[in-house]
């Protein structure tokens, strides 16, 4: 009798470790199931806040930039007129205000005549300084300048197109003048001389496109 008694308390025994083995186990999972969903929980709520602030930040730069652009192009308003030498043919055309003009050679000498337009200030003269606008009055027939950049054309550097403005016709380039120059130019006889106006980069385009709609000279 006391062997079956001692037997049975046994198996009591081996069935509540079992039981209780079972029970910290089953805690154990539950509770590392419940900080996973916590954890992953944070962590979807972490990101989702983070893309929700991202696309905040990007929205306002985006506001300040369109804002920025806004406010640079008022700034250009009311334009200031051009106004070349009356025995260059008295070459005009409107420029940003914001632009400043430095004239290296009015021509008065019967040289050429050179001037620079850039924003605020003009950099110093070089031939590879990227100008907004170069403005260059010589006495050269027509054909003769354009013919100077038949070989870039050939290349396929330069794109001529023929161009008007205000009744005066002329051709106009657009694509790789040198090395450090990509821009556009535009080139018309003025009498005996011959006048091209140049911007030096892409940057300046929208300007230069607006200016030359407004070049005007005595023929």
């Amino acid at each position: 009798m006391k062997t079956n008694r001692h037997k049975n308390e046994q198996g009591g025994i081996s069935g509540s470790v079992i039981a209780i083995v079972g029970l910290v186990v089953l805690v154990l999972v539950t509770g590392s199931l419940a900080i996973w969903a916590y954890i992953s929980y944070d962590h979807q709520r972490t990101d989702v806040q983070g893309q929700i602030d991202v696309a905040v930040l990007e929205a306002q730069n985006k506001k300040q930039t369109e804002d920025d652009a806004k406010f640079a192009e008022r700034e250009k308003e009311p334009n200031r007129t051009f106004v070349g030498p009356d025995n260059y043919g008295r070459l005009t055309f409107s420029y940003p205000k914001t632009w400043s003009v430095f004239v290296s050679d009015d021509g008065s000498t019967g040289s050429a005549f050179h001037a620079y337009l850039s924003p605020i200030s003009v950099p110093p003269l070089s031939e590879k300084q990227q100008y907004a606008l170069r403005v260059t009055i010589e006495q050269k027939d027509y054909d003769q300048v354009v013919k100077t950049y038949q070989e870039k054309v050939k290349k396929g550097d330069l794109r001529s197109s023929a161009t008007s403005a205000n009744g005066h016709n002329g051709t106009r380039l657009d694509g790789t003048f040198s090395k450090d120059i990509r821009g556009a130019a535009v080139i018309y006889q003025i009498r005996d001389k011959t006048v091209t106006l140049r911007t030096d980069a892409n940057t300046f385009k929208p300007d230069f496109e607006s200016l030359i709609k407004t070049l005007d000279f005595n023929q």
